[in-house]
């Protein structure tokens, strides 16, 4: 099976961001190495950051300058992570799955000692 590489791809995780950050920021800084096509700040339920994004480049080779060029940089008051994200699970192609065996447990017999 061929491992894709994890730095090629144009869909980016940033991760450790500052509360503070907001979308335009992260435009501004990804637009260095390239095009942003999209960018998904995570947030809760109450609209509040959860201190992650993903960012969307609009090439591999973009995508890849991003990640060389902008982990640990430092972004507000934090050093971000960049990394390739990874694949959505409705992404990932359903193959069949293979049955689960369930563990054999060990019998344990009683002592057959006479007293």
């Amino acid at each position: 099976m061929l491992m894709k590489d994890k730095s090629s791809s144009k869909d980016l995780y940033v991760s450790e961001l500052s509360f503070d950050v907001v979308e335009e920021d992260l435009r501004k800084l990804f637009a260095l190495c390239g095009t942003v096509r999209a960018i998904h700040m995570v947030t809760d339920p109450k609209g509040h950051s959860k201190g992650c994004a993903f960012v969307h480049m609009a090439t591999v080779a973009e995508g890849k300058d991003a990640i060389n060029s902008l982990d640990g940089t430092r972004l507000i008051d934090r050093c971000i992570s960049v990394t390739a994200a990874l694949p959505r699970k409705s992404d990932v192609p359903a193959g069949p799955a293979e049955p689960v065996k369930p563990e054999k447990q060990k019998r344990v017999r009683p002592s057959r000692r006479r007293r």
